[in-house]
This record gives structure tokens, sequence and C-alpha cells, in this order.
């Protein structure tokens, strides 16, 4: 029977860690804090952002949050930046992209100061990604990716790992990552000469194709492990991975679910980079 890689697990035993943590800073004087910026009212960044709140709070984490209307100019924007960046009391930054048409998207995330780049937006914090220099964080939801997987036990060294998009966001950096825990990576995307064939080699298979269902039956083989990424809405507004869940669980060892999976670590790795981010102030 094929396992169900549950987030919720995951996230309690970042909770339990996180709160001594927030205890510890707190015995210093320092109150860990994150700064929310968000342009104009995009349904999907409201809901994040009141998950990630929600989060912060119930570990003991502060949230700041500055919201700017979707006709604010690059100016009005890069102030704001300058002004967080400059505040010593918020230690991590949640910027919400993609950001309005208006604004240059290269220009205003390297504006924000890379020590407060809890998200690794920023070329700094990739380039420490590429490096394995350890400065800077990861990408959130790429750092979910191996938090999944080391809690429930799959060590990564010269396993054979196949991810499925390459995108700055998830494929790119989660590549990178799996190299540094030694981890033999190959890297698929659309131009990709028979995908399923590469698929159906790995051990483990980290989805982030970025359409919902596409990776069907043909990509799956016994044994493997499936780290789906992919948040997809269905016309009845029912949300789903980018795997064929159906499909792999009549063949894969253990799966993530969509919901319940990645998604769910997700908030909680950015909540654990403001606490680490406090503790380099």
């Amino acid at each position: 029977m094929t396992k169900l890689l549950e987030g919720k697990l995951v996230t309690a035993a970042l909770k339990e860690k996180q709160q001594a943590a927030v205890e510890a800073l707190a015995a210093k004087g320092v109150k860990p804090t994150l700064g929310i910026i968000r342009v104009g009212e995009r349904g999907d960044d409201i809901a994040y952002e009141r998950g990630a709140a929600k989060r912060c709070e119930s570990v003991g984490v502060a949230v700041q949050r500055f919201h700017l209307p979707m006709d604010a100019s690059q100016q009005e924007l890069l102030s704001l930046l300058e002004q967080v960046n400059r505040d010593p009391s918020i230690h991590g930054v949640l910027l919400f992209r993609p950001l309005p048409k208006q604004m240059d998207d290269e220009t205003i995330r390297n504006a924000l100061a890379p020590e407060k780049d809890i998200d690794g937006i920023t070329d700094g914090s990739l380039a420490g990604v590429f490096t394995g220099s350890g400065k800077g964080f990861a990408p959130c939801t790429a750092q979910a990716c191996l938090e999944m997987l080391d809690y429930y036990g799959y060590d990564l060294k010269g396993k054979k790992v196949t991810v499925i998009g390459r995108s700055l966001v998830v494929g790119k950096p989660v590549a990178m990552m799996l190299m540094g825990r030694h981890a033999t990576v190959t890297v698929c995307h659309t131009r990709t000469v028979d995908m399923p064939a590469a698929c159906r080699e790995a051990d483990i298979l980290i989805v982030a194709a970025g359409r919902a269902g596409v990776v069907g039956k043909e990509f799956f083989s016994p044994g493997q492990v499936v780290i789906d990424v992919g948040i997809n809405f269905d016309e009845n507004g029912k949300m789903q991975g980018d795997a064929d869940f159906a499909a792999a669980q009549s063949v894969v060892e253990a799966i993530t679910p969509v919901p319940g999976g990645v998604g769910t670590v997700t908030t909680s790795v950015l909540v654990g980079n403001v606490i680490a981010a406090a503790k380099k102030v």
C-alpha cells in the first residue's frame, strides 16, 4: 500500500523546535519578526498572507504587514523596501510576487536586503544555494521538499533523483540542494526527450511541472518516492497536484498528497527562516 507523506506531521515537528528557539531568543530580549509586503489584492496572496501570519503567531513570531495598492509606483515599493531594510526590529521579509506590470521584478527583488530575504528571491540568496556557501536562505518550497524527505527518513546520499521543472522557485534550487546532499540529479523540462523514461529511473521524483495531473502512470516505477509540489485548481475549485495521484498510488512506494503535503510545510519553513535570521542579529 502506498504511504502518504503528510505535511502536518513535519509541521508539528518543526513547530516544536521553533517554539523552543523563540523562547531562547526571548530570554535575550529578541522578538523574531516577519515583515509581509503585498501589492494589490490578489486572492491567493491574501490567503497565503493569512496562513503565514497564523503560523507565525502560533510559535511566537511577530508580524508586520505593509500593503500598497495595485497601481503603486515602482519608487513607492522601493522606498518601502528601504524602510524595512533599515528597520532592525524586522528580521525577515516576505515579498509577494508576481508584481504589477509597472514594476521591474529584478530591480525590486534585489532591493531587498539579502540578510532579510527569507524566501530566497534575491540573486545573492540564490548564489548561496548554487555555490553551497550556506549564505542566505533557499526558496521555502525547495527547502520544504528536503524537510519532507528528512522527516520521513529518506537518505539522499547516492540516490537517483529526477526533478521535473527548472524554475528558480523550486526546480533549479532544489536540484542544487539535492546535489549538496550527494544525490545524483536529473532535471527534466519541456524540451526533455522521453521524460517518462528519465522519471522511471529515479528513486525519488520531485514534480514541479506547473500543470495539473501532467505526470501520469508512465512516469512512475515501483519503490519510488514522489514529492508533488504542484498546486492547481480544477473548474470546481478543488486543489490538485501536478502528479496523477490515483495513478501514482497504484505504483509508487510513497507520495505527498495535494493538499496536505509540501504546501503545508512551506509556511513552516518560512517561519523557521525568520527565526534563523533573528538569531544572526
